[in-house]
């Protein structure tokens, strides 16, 4: 069987064929990074972003079609809003890291509704707001699987899987929509899609050639947990892409949040939900774009060569609080700070500070999981655009004191997204069966202790 897997991230759009033993045989990607009008605001076209999967999915369905279905993996909590009568968006898309709704999270907290701005929630508020001040009043309020699953459906689809709905901040403990929170945050439970599970076909992808249908939904981290074959307890990923996610699988056990992590979803089937923990590492490959927009390095891809050009940092230690700290703070506050700086500090020491500082932040998150669940991963499986930086790698490794397995797919969302389709179409039992065979590329290890005490100094000095 071949499968067409969507995977529409937070600055990269691909859509991929992959056959029936989970190989990719065929991809369109498109580079579609968010706006930022003004500090803070992080958005994003959300016509521009459905007419280019469909443009994708249409070429690689004339190259590579038929296929068996569409599974749809996508970033989480970014949040759209649309006009039910004309499908057309309704001001912009509001991008995950957007904080715009971040004084009002407070204020929420403060009256003992939890919500955070990194969750779709107050974005949801927020577009409704903007609505209701230019009369509009039927909408659709969406994830971007939602969005996506609406446009290729033509209208017929308004649905999100549990994983999705799990990460807008407004779903109760019975995987419905916590109807006293939408009361409070003024959200009509009819603007919002139905949730269903994972894996299970909805309705044809009629935009399509052949209109195949869509047979799986899942959030960005989730599918790549699954393509990386983590689908065993303990079995840990990291995702490092403009953010960095790591995931620990913890099967049919929720879990307990603690330290800054917290418990998602991982899939949900006909058989039963399967659970996994989550820290975020707010800043990863942003902080290395960053470095490109001020000239130190000509584009991302060059970093490694500048920064292997240099033993070590030269004592240069920085805390990629660019967008605020993650796991384990959660500080809004805390900023981008660079320390140790001398005069004899050059581009090298500072961008090797810059990969250095991220894999920090990204063992910090594998502490905090290792110690929550009580299991010590002995690994953890790698993909992401980082996971091409030889220097980060390493520096993971350095950092965390374990093995980094790295992915020999760049990207593995759309790996995890075919697999969930296998499932629904029954060519797979479940996850476990579906990525059975995965085996990692290269092997990094550990070279010996690193100061953690000093980092531990510096992420202190980057707090308010």
């Amino acid at each position: 069987m071949t499968v067409l897997a969507v995977d529409a991230g937070t600055t990269t759009v691909r859509c991929v064929a992959v056959d029936g033993d989970g190989r990719p045989v065929g991809e369109e990607r498109l580079s579609l990074p968010p706006a930022n009008p003004a500090p803070g605001l992080v958005e994003f076209d959300a016509l521009v972003l459905a007419e280019a999967v469909m443009g994708m999915a249409t070429e690689v369905l004339e190259r590579h079609g038929p296929v068996d279905g569409v599974g749809i993996a996508s970033q989480r909590a970014s949040a759209v809003a649309w006009d039910r009568s004309t499908g057309q968006p309704v001001g912009p898309g509001i991008g995950w890291q957007d904080l715009r709704t971040v004084a009002r999270c407070g204020e929420l907290r403060a009256e003992g509704v939890p919500v955070a701005p990194n969750q779709s929630a107050t974005k949801f508020e927020w577009l409704m707001g903007e609505s209701r001040a230019t009369g509009r009043a039927d909408l659709c309020l969406g994830t971007v699987d939602s969005w996506l699953a609406w446009v290729l459906t033509c209208g017929k689809a308004h649905v999100t899987d549990l994983t999705n709905a799990a990460a807008t901040g407004l779903l109760a403990l019975d995987g419905s929509w916590d109807v006293a929170l939408l009361d409070c945050l003024s959200i009509p439970a009819s603007s919002l899609p139905e949730v269903v599970g994972s894996a299970g076909v909805v309705t044809a992808a009629s935009v399509l050639p052949g209109a195949p249908p869509i047979s799986a939904l899942a959030g960005d981290q989730q599918a790549s947990l699954i393509g990386l074959g983590c689908v065993s307890v303990g079995q840990t990923k990291l995702t490092a892409g403009t953010g960095a996610m790591v995931d620990m699988c913890t099967g049919d056990v929720a879990g307990t949040g603690a330290d800054g992590c917290y418990p998602m979803p991982a899939w949900a089937t006909p058989d039963g939900v399967a659970w996994m923990l989550e820290g975020a590492v707010l800043s990863a490959g942003s902080a290395v774009a960053w470095l490109v927009d001020l000239g130190v390095v000509p584009d991302v891809a060059s970093s490694h060569a500048l920064a292997s050009g240099c033993e070590d940092s030269g004592g240069v230690v920085f805390v990629p609080a660019l967008s605020g700290l993650g796991t384990p703070t959660w500080d809004d506050g805390a900023r981008g700070t660079l320390l140790g700086v001398t005069r004899g500090t050059g581009r090298a020491e500072i961008c090797r500070a810059v990969l250095e500082g991220v894999a920090h932040c990204c063992a910090d998150v594998i502490e905090v999981l290792a110690r929550t669940s009580g299991t010590k991963p002995t690994s953890v499986r790698m993909d992401g655009g980082m996971s091409a930086n030889p220097t980060f790698v390493q520096s993971l490794a350095d950092a965390s004191g374990i093995v980094v397995e790295r992915s020999s797919e760049l990207e593995a969302t759309a790996l995890g997204a075919a697999a969930l389709v296998r499932v629904a179409t029954g060519d797979a039992t479940d996850p476990t069966d579906a990525m059975k065979g995965w085996q990692p590329a290269e092997l990094v290890g550990p070279r010996g202790p690193v100061d953690r005490d000093r980092w531990a100094e510096a992420v202190s000095r980057a707090r308010p």
